[in-house]
């Protein structure tokens, strides 16, 4: 019996396949209520979840990514216009207010009002906070809505990143250092541009080298600094794509063996946080600890019963196993390990 993911897990009966947009989400279409295509793309998200470790894995992971890509579409409200006019809707050039404002949006969202606006107004001049930071520190908005509003005002889809399975593929071009410093999480390829997830608005800089790293322009997302930071502990581990294959896809010259020991490298010392130059040192002094203890244990136990000459034993000689895994450990360490 074959599979229909749309019918069989959305309940989406009939029509196109793949759905459109609004189909796809369950949603009215043309629907404008931003609110409201999160919670459906929440809600279908969770439930397509279920089959992402079964025997369906693959087209859950691939459902997942259409749902994404539907509801950053219709999200982003430039991309949203265009996608409407294509299914014919005829905007009144009148109905564009111009830009917001943080504040006016929580505002219009009812989180806030004119009064409290102005206090964070106030509030982040004389602290030198943006707004977005203001009303989190003065407790009037979570962090997540607060965000939210941001990514409306820059003209930027939202995501939570929990939602999210962002592709090795896309995750391995970028190393380590690149996200810590820009904050960001490379998702996915969508309609030809990267969706990278950031927590500030995107800079020239960033986009140039994404450009250049993929191949491709960025689309930049915003998620909460929380988010962000957790899912680069998530995804990139101490140790894992420190370095990266950090190849454009012109560059396919390397052989699999050169792209696995770039992906595996390590990074420097001196490129680490002050915070995981100490955690590393720690777990130095631990290796060389045990590249001493191991091999004594080794002597004790096995060598010197099981192979050693009797005479030796009385000498009490170290065996090869000591005099050659504890030094070697140890230059291991300060030579590689704690390279600077």
């Amino acid at each position: 019996m074959t599979l229909d993911v749309y019918k069989d897990w959305l309940g989406i009966l009939e029509g196109t396949r793949p759905p459109g947009h609004y189909d796809l989400l369950r949603l009215v279409e043309l629907e404008d209520d931003v609110q409201k295509i999160r919670a459906h793309y929440k809600k279908l998200n969770a439930l397509v979840r279920k089959y992402a470790s079964g025997q369906y894995s693959k087209q859950s992971q691939e459902l997942l990514n259409e749902l994404a890509k539907a509801m950053l579409c219709l999200t982003d409200p430039e991309r949203k216009r265009e996608y409407d006019e294509g299914l014919g809707r005829e905007f009144d050039e009148a109905e564009n207010d111009g830009p917001k404002t943080l504040e006016g949006i929580l505002i219009e969202r009812g989180h806030i009002d004119r009064g409290q606006a102005k206090e964070a107004i106030e509030f982040a001049d004389a602290r030198g906070l943006s707004m977005r930071d203001a009303v989190v520190q003065m407790k009037l908005v979570d962090a997540t809505t607060a965000q939210a509003a941001h990514a409306e005002e820059l003209g930027y889809p939202f995501v939570d990143l929990d939602d999210m399975l962002p592709e090795d593929d896309m995750l391995d071009l970028l190393p380590r250092s690149f996200v810590k410093r820009f904050s960001i999480i490379p998702l996915f390829i969508d309609d030809g541009m990267l969706l990278v997830a950031g927590v500030h608005e995107s800079l020239p800089e960033l986009e140039d080298e994404i450009r250049l790293r993929y191949g491709v322009p960025m689309r930049p997302v915003l998620a909460t600094p929380r988010a962000v930071s957790q899912a680069i502990v998530k995804y990139y581990v101490p140790g894992m794509r420190d370095e990266s294959l950090a190849t454009t896809p012109t560059k396919t010259s390397a052989s699999p063996k050169t792209a696995r020991k770039a992906k595996s490298a390590a990074p420097r010392l001196s490129e680490l946080s002050p915070a995981e130059q100490q955690e590393r040192k720690q777990y130095g002094w631990l290796f060389i600890s045990w590249g001493i203890i191991a091999p004594i244990l080794v002597d004790e136990f096995l060598v010197k019963p099981y192979v050693l000459p009797d005479a030796l034993k009385i000498a009490n000689v170290p065996s090869v196993t000591t005099l050659i895994v504890a030094p070697a450990v140890a230059w291991w360490v300060f030579k590689v390990y704690w390279k600077k």
